[in-house]
């Protein structure tokens, strides 16, 4: 009998997709979807307080990475009273979730178990797809209809945009932080780019870079979309106010224009799971509503009011 812990939300919505939600006996404390998991014994912690103000968050999370401490810590009694036959990790960024290291050596404590550890790695949309046949392949279940019907869905949001005219798409810069100011990374750039959006200031497969605001002038894009990292629409709303105080902002095209948008990051787009193609979806509804109405809006995205 399988026996799952998954400490990263991400893993868990790729476990619940296979089908062996079943078989998860503990989960990470940000894992929240699907809803069915929310009473599963809690294996990890965060040592930062995420009520801070985001500029205190950042602060917080450079003060532990440049100590070299950890900003997760894994419950080991937990673990340990499970006893899993397969953990599910990531070992591609401290910031986000508990690192590989930290679960290698929770691991090496234990005594009634010995579980096979799963490491996610993703960097560009193909790997989170591959993350999926990895998972799937451990449990010896077939990922193809599930990956069918997700590039069925990108598939059909490409074919309209691949009949618009490539310069009369809109310029795009997305924030993954709003003080200080973050690009985005990974696979978002290209999300935008399938969504039928020019992305700028970041790069596919890269890190979030932290951006200037004489970047953001001087850019002036068409549209800006925030989508802090593990903030829902509600806290994104109003961590993004601060962004109204500096006194180029009213003068940027897509404040004049009434093209700021807000999203849900924490639930859509940071999470390297199936929902990608929703936050692809999101994007799509976003950029080109003239052709796409997928009903996201006022859920996971909505226009910011400033």
């Amino acid at each position: 009998m399988n026996k799952i812990i998954s400490l990263l939300p991400s893993a868990t919505e790729i476990v619940a997709s296979l089908g062996l939600i079943d078989s998860l006996v503990g989960r990470s404390h940000e894992c929240d979807y699907p809803p069915e998991i929310k009473n599963l014994p809690i294996c990890t912690a965060a040592k930062l307080n995420s009520q801070k103000l985001s500029v205190e968050i950042d602060a917080d999370v450079q003060i532990l990475l440049d100590s070299t401490l950890s900003i997760y810590e894994v419950k080991t009694d937990i673990i340990e009273k499970l006893e899993p036959t397969h953990i599910i990790t990531q070992d591609r960024c401290d910031v986000c979730a508990v690192s590989f290291g930290d679960v290698e050596k929770a691991i090496s404590q234990l005594i009634n178990s010995h579980p096979q550890v799963i490491s996610l790695q993703p960097h560009f949309l193909a790997d989170v797809w591959s993350d999926i046949d990895r998972v799937a392949k451990a449990f010896k279940i077939d990922s193809q209809p599930i990956l069918q019907q997700l590039n069925s869905r990108i598939d059909a949001i490409e074919t309209k945009i691949k009949q618009l005219d490539r310069d009369s798409l809109p310029t795009v810069i997305a924030l993954e932080w709003t003080d200080p100011l973050m690009g985005i990374g990974s696979w978002i750039p290209e999300l935008i780019t399938k969504a039928g959006g020019r992305n700028r200031l970041s790069v596919k497969g890269k890190n979030a870079p932290y951006l200037t605001w004489k970047q953001l002038i001087q850019t002036d894009p068409d549209i800006i979309i925030i989508m802090p990292c593990g903030f829902d629409l509600d806290r994104t709303k109003n961590e993004s106010k601060i962004l109204t105080k500096n006194e180029n902002w009213s003068n940027l095209k897509a404040v004049k224009n009434q093209q700021v948008f807000i999203t849900d990051g924490n639930a859509y787009f940071n999470r390297p799971s199936p929902r990608l193609v929703d936050s692809l979806e999101i994007l799509a509804e976003i950029l080109h509503p003239s052709l796409f109405n997928f009903g996201y809006h006022g859920n996971g995205w909505d226009y910011f009011e400033t």
